[in-house]
């Protein structure tokens, strides 16, 4: 059994049909974070006998005759920036570090656990998920899998490496700026981040970062990503933003993966530096979605300018919000600096502000329907560097150059509530992986799907992670 190559459909289905039992996917999975979470530091918190508990009832259903559901006995991490019952959610924050464990779990899980999964920890995210390094004072730092000495990116930075690494085959994100994008990109996987409102994030406290980001699942490949967000998405009627549930199934429209027939490819969306070696890569695999039949056309600039300043804005406000109960108190020399900085700056900041920002969002989604009256699908590099080593803290390294804002291809599209793809289309000569990201017109997350799934099927990237042994 190997979780990273083994499909998480495939699995579910033996189970199912008693092939195999749930009890040896989770002990497998319990073993591989025995042995190699001391190194990579993926999951914050594992409870074994819990999941054991939890994989037997999914046994003695099947034991029964009848059907668990379509992810029977599937193990998986879960964010720490969402609820897991008996679990804290410490959104990776000195803050909450002490808070009591969740009494119940969020809806993604909630309704992943309803088709059989079986929660195993909590996985490591940046304080409050807002940079993209997988680092946090109350845990520490992620490595990646593929390379220890770099970033897993963020800020689903745990769920990817536990991914990547072979932990579990399926675990919890969500993107608000990229956090599900720039790991999966980073450690090798395809990752999803859906349209606004197509997997609710309500319940009884408000959504964090409201409207920008986006809860989902996280596999190594796309056909599991989808059976797992047929499954997740769907209205709840707690969450303002739900979107009705798609009338097919996503799964289904996989059977023949193909892109459209026209895609626009733009280099550096009209304000980005992008790594010599990143975007030769991307310009390859441009080409093989060429080669399926699109359409190529290249446009120099989407946006006017980089939308970076409205997205903090935006995001420290919301973060202000979740934060602004320990701003003098003895915690708060224990919060990320920058982040402190940026949540102090936000106090400071009017309500005209916040409407200014949000009112980007608007014109930024204007030059998208714009773009998509001619195509259907527009492709980026996902991140303008490969996920970069540790001791440039953080920053991405562009032709040689330091820069914190190696990300820049990503929060535009939160900011559109735009559904967007990543898919791995190689590796650098350092042995890190490199995505290129694919972007659909409003709730067109058809498009997006049958595109990654088409790509990452031509392309064929099949290279595992190294050992850890190995390493």
């Amino acid at each position: 059994m190997d979780f990273r190559t083994d499909s998480v459909v495939d699995l579910a289905g033996q189970v199912r049909r008693g092939e195999l039992s749930a009890r040896e996917l989770v002990t497998h999975a319990l073993a591989q974070i025995d042995a190699d979470n001391p190194t990579l530091n993926a999951f914050v918190a594992v409870d074994g006998e819990r999941a054991l508990d939890a994989a037997a009832v999914v046994d003695e259903t099947v034991a029964a005759g009848k059907d668990p559901g379509p992810l029977a006995g599937i193990p998986i991490g879960v964010k720490d920036l969402e609820d897991a019952a008996g679990y804290v959610t410490t959104f990776g924050s000195p803050a909450f570090a002490g808070q009591a464990p969740a009494t119940s779990d969020s809806i993604l899980v909630m309704r992943l656990v309803a088709a059989g999964c079986v929660v195993v920890g909590k996985t490591n995210t940046p304080e409050l998920g807002w940079k993209a390094d997988t680092v946090n004072s109350v845990f520490g730092r992620t490595l990646n899998p593929w390379n220890l000495a770099h970033s897993t990116g963020g800020s689903s930075g745990g769920s990817a490496a536990a991914i990547a690494s072979g932990m579990v085959p399926l675990a919890t994100g969500s993107d608000g700026g990229g956090s599900i994008r720039i790991p999966s990109a980073g450690c090798g996987l395809s990752g999803m981040k859906t349209s606004l409102g197509r997997v609710p994030s309500g319940g009884r406290r408000a959504p964090d970062w409201q409207n920008l980001s986006t809860k989902g699942p996280m596999a190594r490949r796309m056909t599991d990503v989808v059976a797992a967000l047929d499954v997740a998405v769907g209205p709840d009627p707690t969450d303002l933003r739900s979107l009705p549930r798609p009338e097919a199934s996503w799964t289904a429209a996989l059977h023949d993966p193909k892109p459209p027939a026209r895609v626009a490819w733009s280099p550096t969306l009209g304000y980005a530096d992008v790594d010599a070696e990143v975007l030769a890569m991307c310009e390859r695999a441009v080409g093989v979605l060429a080669s399926l039949g699109a359409d190529i056309v290249e446009v120099d600039a989407v946006f006017d300018e980089d939308p970076l300043n409205d997205w903090l804005t935006l995001t420290s406000a919301y973060n202000l919000r979740t934060h602004i109960g320990f701003m003098g108190t003895p915690v708060w020399d224990r919060v990320d600096p920058i982040l402190a900085m940026l949540i102090e700056g936000a106090a400071a900041k009017s309500a005209l502000d916040i409407v200014r920002a949000d009112d980007s969002c608007h014109a930024l989604n204007l030059r998208m329907v714009d773009l998509f009256r001619d195509v259907r699908l527009l492709v980026t590099p996902t991140t303008a560097a490969a996920a970069p080593p540790h001791a440039l803290g953080g920053s991405g390294l562009i032709n040689g150059t330091p820069d914190i804002n190696w990300v820049k291809f990503t929060y535009p599209f939160n900011m559109t509530r735009s559904p967007a793809a990543t898919v791995c289309i190689g590796l650098t000569t350092e042995g890190v992986p490199v995505g290129l990201q694919l972007v659909g017109p409003q709730h067109g997350d058809l498009v997006v799907l049958r595109s990654a799934a088409a790509l990452e099927e031509a392309l064929g990237f099949d290279t595992l992670a190294p050992e850890l042994s190995l390493s």
